[in-house]
């Protein structure tokens, strides 16, 4: 039947996600429901026509050549001074600062997922820059947080070896491939100048950071 009413269970399984995804959504008004008593239901019409307008709005976001522009995925309150001196601890700092912005659902998501890539091969690039990244579901949109190291984190097993000092920390959205990929290779084309990269480091506060990230755009 096509008004169907399901349980969380049975929509979570139809949208290949978790219960606690399905009962957040609902609870935050972000998909068709309603409740019988204490219990969410959900019409089967409703939450097929609330994929395919997602599906259609996804596909409509997308470019294919995305310009990628600092001012748009970063403010001064995610750029962050850390004071640690181990990659693990500086990553959680930043993953946190980076789970409070708008664009993240899930704070305690994004820390686990963003250690869990590091586990499978270090994201340093070279010059003192590591730009830790991950795409989830619960994102909706490509966001940024940038971390000035006051230490050298020499556990990063940078390909040159020298310490990062410089963290730039993405998460972004399922559907955002190519601007994702964009942004990777504006931000590690961007920091390959000695000059800003001292510049950042020498910094006093996170104004001059972004002004820095953002001059002549």
């Amino acid at each position: 039947m096509e008004d169907d009413i399901l349980t969380i269970e049975e929509v979570a399984k139809y949208l290949r996600v978790s219960d606690r995804t399905v009962y957040e959504w609902a609870q935050k008004g972000e998909i068709p429901s309603g409740k019988l008593g204490t219990v969410w239901r959900f019409r089967k019409s409703d939450i097929e026509k609330w994929v395919n307008e997602r599906l259609s709005s996804n596909q409509k976001k997308e470019e294919p050549n995305p310009v990628v522009r600092v001012k748009n995925i970063l403010s001064p309150d995610r750029i962050v001074f850390i004071d640690h001196s181990t990659k693990r601890d500086s990553l959680v700092e930043l993953a946190e600062n980076l789970g409070t912005a708008p664009q993240v659902k899930f704070k305690d998501e994004l820390v686990v997922e963003i250690l869990k890539r590091e586990e499978l091969m270090s994201t340093a690039i070279g010059r003192g820059i590591a730009i830790p990244h991950v795409r989830l579901s619960s994102v909706t949109d490509l966001v940024m947080s940038v971390g000035v190291c006051r230490n050298d984190i020499i556990d990063f097993q940078s390909i040159d070896e020298i310490p990062v000092r410089i963290l730039l920390m993405i998460a972004a959205a399922h559907n955002q491939h190519s601007y994702y990929l964009q942004t990777l290779s504006f931000l590690s084309s961007k920091l390959k100048e000695r000059e800003l990269r001292e510049k950042i480091l020498s910094a006093k506060d996170a104004a001059e950071v972004y002004e820095l990230l953002t001059k002549e755009e």
